[in-house]
């Protein structure tokens, strides 16, 4: 029986449509990164609770372990159920776990209710990647994904200017910040549920090249199987090469202000200056990279591409942390280059995993793209844990460079990558699904 919910397609969408559903798709990442973000009244919470610090990181990294399962698991269903089905009710429940913020009392309840918005946004965001992958054709497919990346940091934007803004309206009481999330989600949630679509199981298992041109790889009477996807050396490549990458990238996410405030001496303002010429690079070189990977249908010199340059930045960086008097003008320019570096490598990248997985089985991108998810949970959780005790026995600039030692480490993963160097022929695509064949 189909849920009056889900819209499913028979023919794949064109044009205006397509880009509608897609849309929807980008608008749910946001939303779902928009609620887990609580650290515009993380001081507000510390003082009202009698809380550390030290007690709310334990808490985060419980909730990071909660969220780590639901990425998988909710991979796994998003295949199986299919991407709709899954996200829009558990889209309007993660509104309801906002609402139910505003209850906590007591550390605990922090606890309960953090975990709890963790595990069932983590199942319903889960949907969001294999969405991105079934309305995007390879011809576009890193521009859109690039685009997709723009929602977990977007959230942080949108996060600050809405507690900015309305805290004082409130006289700073954090519990109005859920009740916020909770009204502007609920709200999103039913927009997305009028606009968005899911493909029908048989055009979820074509591969497609263009919004008319497709490929059909699979036998529909076989089930899916985990062993066509994780049997090839080209998919683990992926999945231990950005478990490597997002060292980095979740150690400026995590700790970029307090890791340069601590190492420089310099205010907050600056280090939030620093940060936010890193992020607006990164925005930038997103999207215009994935254009170019697409135009030109050439993902790993692109990603080879941005991680030697973030390895250069990043050592001129770990040099320059133990040093004095570093002026802050270099610093953001450095700052921004690291963004613009790692933005040109990660947009392509993506395109790269799904287009891998798809030629694996095109039924499986909910499983994949699970898997990439508990992988960044899983690295926060490390990074949360690992990173101020290396830090407190070491400093700063040793934390640094063994990040950056991580990010060499994805360089020789890339050349395991399925697809060309160059640009040959007009199908570029049908290399990787012979490779993929043999």
């Amino acid at each position: 029986m189909r849920l009056s919910y889900v819209r499913e397609l028979d023919e794949y969408p064109t044009g205006a449509r397509r880009m509608k559903i897609l849309a929807m798709a980008v608008l749910a990442i946001l939303i779902g990164s928009y609620e887990g973000q609580i650290a515009p009244v993380v001081p507000l919470l510390l003082k009202d609770l009698h809380m550390t610090l030290a007690t709310y990181g334990a808490m985060s990294g419980a909730a990071a372990v909660a969220g780590a399962i639901a990425s998988i698991l909710g991979g796994r269903l998003t295949d199986r159920l299919g991407r709709v089905r899954l996200l829009v009710p558990l889209m309007m429940l993660t509104a309801v776990c906002c609402f139910a913020m505003t209850l906590v009392h007591s550390p605990r309840d922090l606890l309960l209710a953090r975990i709890l918005l963790a595990f069932v946004d983590g199942v319903a965001m889960a949907s969001t990647a294999p969405l991105v992958r079934d309305f995007s054709p390879r011809l576009g497919r890193a521009q859109a994904f690039g685009f997709w990346t723009w929602g977990p940091v977007g959230a942080n934007f949108l996060a600050a200017a809405i507690a900015g803004w309305t805290l004082p309206i409130f006289n700073d009481s954090w519990r109005s910040q859920f009740v916020i999330m909770g009204c502007f989600s609920l709200v999103i949630s039913l927009v997305i549920a009028v606009n968005i679509a899911d493909l029908s199981p048989e055009l979820r298992a074509r591969i497609q090249h263009t919004e008319q041109a497709a490929t059909q790889v699979v036998d529909l009477s076989e089930p899916a199987r985990l062993r066509s996807l994780f049997a090839r050396r080209n998919i683990w490549a992926h999945v231990v090469g950005i478990s490597l990458w997002l060292v980095l990238y979740l150690t400026l996410s995590l700790f970029g202000p307090t890791m340069l405030v601590q190492s420089l001496g310099i205010s907050t303002a600056q280090a939030s200056s620093i940060m936010a010429a890193f992020w607006s690079l990164n925005l930038i070189t997103l999207i215009i990279t994935g254009r170019l990977s697409d135009r030109t249908q050439l993902r790993k010199p692109f990603s080879l591409g941005g991680t030697i340059a973030a390895v250069l930045v990043t050592a001129y960086l770990a040099v320059v942390l133990g040093q004095e008097g570093v002026s802050t003008g270099t610093l953001i320019l450095v700052g921004a280059l690291l963004g613009g570096s790692l933005g040109v490598a990660y947009a392509p990248w993506m395109a790269n995993y799904s287009e891998d997985a798809e030629d694996a089985d095109p039924r499986l991108q909910g499983t994949a793209w699970g898997l990439f998810g508990f992988l960044t949970k899983g690295i926060a959780v490390i990074g949360l844990l690992v990173i101020p005790y290396v830090v407190k026995v070491t400093n700063w600039q040793t934390w640094l460079f063994i990040a950056l030692g991580c990010l060499i480490l994805f360089i020789p993963a890339i050349v395991m990558f399925n697809g060309p160097w160059r640009r040959t022929a007009r199908t570029p695509v049908a290399v990787a699904l012979g490779e993929a064949e043999g």
